[in-house]
C-alpha cells in the first residue's frame, strides 16, 4: 500500500524533477545520475553498500524506516529491508559486484516490483581527483498499463535522490543535507 501511495506522490513530483533519462519509450527506459564525492572510493563504496540505511529516505521504504534497509553485497545477495515483525521484502538482488568498483542490482525498485517490469541498476565507483566519482544508472523494462516512459521521470527523481543522499551522507554526516535538483 505505501509502494503505491508513493508512486503517486511521485508521480505529483514529476514536473519539478531534473530529468537525467538517458532514454525512454513505452516499454523501458534508462535513467542516469552521477556525482563527485569528496571521499576516497574506499569510504564511498562503505557508504553506499554497508551504510544505505544511515542515507537512504525513509519515504521510499514499505515500513518508512530506511534504517532496516541493507545490502548483502555477494552475486546472489539481497538489497533488502526488514519489518518488525520478522517479515520483510527484497527491494533487488545483487547479480554482479567487484567491490569498490562496481555493483549491479537487478529487479524492480519500490514501486516498479508491483508492476511486469525488471531492471539492472548499476552503481559504478571511480577515483577522481575531487575524491570518487559515482554514477547510478538504472535501466527498466516491460509492461506498464500506460507505458512505462510515463514513470519514468519520477523513478529518475527518486535515483537522483537517492544519489544525492550518499553524496550528502559521505560528505557531511547528514543525508537531509542533500541538494536535490
Amino acid at each position: 500500500m505505501r509502494q503505491l501511495i508513493s508512486l503517486a506522490a511521485l508521480l505529483m513530483l514529476s514536473s519539478a524533477a531534473a530529468a537525467e533519462v538517458t532514454d525512454s519509450a513505452e516499454n523501458g527506459f534508462t535513467t542516469a545520475h552521477e556525482v563527485i564525492i569528496n571521499a576516497p572510493r574506499t569510504r564511498t563504496w562503505q557508504a553506499a553498500v554497508d551504510e544505505i540505511g544511515k542515507w537512504w529516505s525513509d519515504d521510499h521504504t514499505v515500513n518508512g524506516d530506511a534504517g532496516r534497509m541493507s545490502i548483502n553485497s555477494v552475486p546472489q545477495g539481497c538489497f533488502c529491508e526488514t519489518f518488525e515483525n520478522g517479515g520483510g521484502v527484497v527491494h533487488m538482488n545483487v547479480t554482479f559486484v567487484n567491490p569498490g568498483i562496481i555493483l549491479r542490482l537487478t529487479g524492480g525498485l519500490g514501486p516498479l516490483g508491483l508492476l511486469g517490469v525488471s531492471g539492472n541498476m548499476t552503481w559504478e565507483f571511480f577515483d577522481a581527483e575531487e575524491g570518487t566519482r559515482v554514477k547510478f544508472t538504472y535501466v527498466v523494462g516491460g509492461y506498464r498499463p500506460g507505458g512505462l516512459n510515463a514513470i519514468a521521470l519520477p523513478v529518475d527523481y527518486v535515483i537522483g535522490e537517492a544519489l544525492a543522499r550518499m553524496q550528502a551522507y559521505v560528505e557531511t554526516g547528514d543525508p537531509e543535507r542533500a541538494a536535490i535538483e
